[in-house]
């Protein structure tokens, strides 16, 4: 008999994996379901091997948002799910996207739910799916997609801001680190040979310049070689469990970047919270899907420790200020969204607030960096300058 992982909730709200038999997906789901449990996934056994050994997709995330806003205007104007997909499979044109949406559509055509249908595919973010089986139980499909792509446009649009932000300090580096290295590798060293020709006698700047400078020419190759490997096994390690975490504890405990890294964090999380509440989610299962869609190591364990706590009867505010992590002011205002039964509007507060203050921090740093930068630039190349020409300063004191 066929086996499959199946997830899904008891009556206490506890979320539950476990393999079960049966001859067919819909035989256990309609078993699963008279017993009065909360279906979350059901996928055969073996698609999780086969989702290890290829590894997870990406889909583009603007077209994908296009794909939703055309699939809320057909829903809304009355079509059936199913001849909405058909209509939109058809006319995609993003080779990534295309595939998916077309599969998901089979899946439907053969009596799939469709939150489950956009689960099977592995590519789709969690917060959307589980905010589609919310709008499958209430009936309220449209809504919950469009508070989706509400979610989807501010988590963008704050994206790409911070991402602007960084491009031109980034654009400065670049240039700063090839001058350096132009001079040291190429200007110095035939300053080098006209001095050894002259046989002149240099100070002691001019001549820690000049070994400086025809040591690198001589390891530049080697130097590009080992800071490309650097970066590359930094990058796999950080990909990892135990480097993750590490990485992401120095991202916190940076001077002006950890304290802007950490409330990014904490807005993008407080705007999914929001946006699953809004749609009908429990809150406990909406900790579980905001925790898949994060990309933070830390706060996803911070989550999911919060998670316990609250299926436990914690309070939301006391378990995330039990991890630690959470700025207090976030706290205080889930505190009070708690104790006056407006948690998702208050959610949305500590998002807005959150995001506001990291724009202005990111504008703030990013004004002080650049100028340091060009600071930096400008007394290097003086720097070099005085160290070249001072011995030609000396020879023509002595004619």
């Amino acid at each position: 008999m066929p086996e499959f992982l199946l997830k899904y909730a008891d009556a206490r709200g506890e979320i539950k994996q476990q393999v079960a038999e049966a001859e067919t997906e819909k035989e256990l789901r309609d078993r699963m379901t008279q017993q009065g449990f909360l279906i979350y996934s059901i996928k055969p056994r073996g698609e999780l091997a086969t989702r290890l050994a290829v590894g997870r997709k990406k889909i583009n995330i603007e077209k994908f948002l296009i794909f939703n806003q055309q699939f809320l205007t057909l829903i809304r104007a009355g079509l059936p799910i199913l001849k909405s997909l058909d209509l939109l499979a058809e006319r995609l044109t993003d080779a990534k996207l295309s595939p998916h949406i077309k599969a998901v559509r089979d899946e439907v055509k053969n009596g799939t739910q469709l939150s489950e249908a956009f689960s099977r595919q592995k590519v789709f973010p969690p917060i959307y799916i589980t905010s589609v089986l919310a709008g499958e139980k209430s009936g309220a499909l449209g809504d919950v997609i469009d508070r989706f792509i509400a979610y989807q446009k501010l988590s963008i649009a704050v994206r790409k801001k911070i991402l602007l932000s960084l491009l031109y300090p980034a654009v400065l580096v670049f240039l700063v680190s090839c001058l350096i290295a132009f001079m040291i590798t190429y200007v110095v060293p035939n300053f080098a040979q006209l001095y050894s020709s002259l046989n002149a006698e240099l100070p002691v700047i001019t001549m820690w310049l000049l070994a400086v400078g025809t040591t690198g020419k001589n390891y530049v190759l080697g130097g590009v070689v080992a800071l490309i490997a650097g970066v590359l096994g930094l990058r796999l390690w950080s990909t990892t469990e135990t480097g993750g975490r590490m990485m992401e504890r120095v991202q916190m405990k940076l001077p002006v970047m950890g304290e802007i890294w950490t409330k990014y964090q904490v807005a993008q999380l407080s705007r999914v919270l929001s946006t699953l509440l809004m749609g009908g989610i429990p809150l406990v299962q909406a900790l579980e899907a905001a925790g898949e869609s994060l990309g933070s190591r830390l706060l996803k364990s911070a989550l999911e420790t919060t998670r316990k706590s609250v299926r436990e009867g914690q309070p939301l505010s006391a378990s995330l200020n039990a991890t630690g992590i959470f700025p207090p002011l976030a706290i205080d205002m889930i505190e009070v969204g708690e104790s006056t039964g407006a948690l998702p509007a208050m959610l949305t507060s500590v998002a807005e607030f959150f995001e506001d203050d990291v724009s202005t921090r990111m504008t703030a740093a990013m004004s002080l960096i650049e100028p340091a930068i060009m600071l930096f630039m400008g007394g290097f190349v003086a720097f070099v300058l005085v160290a070249l020409y001072m011995p030609i300063f000396s020879l023509a004191e002595r004619v």
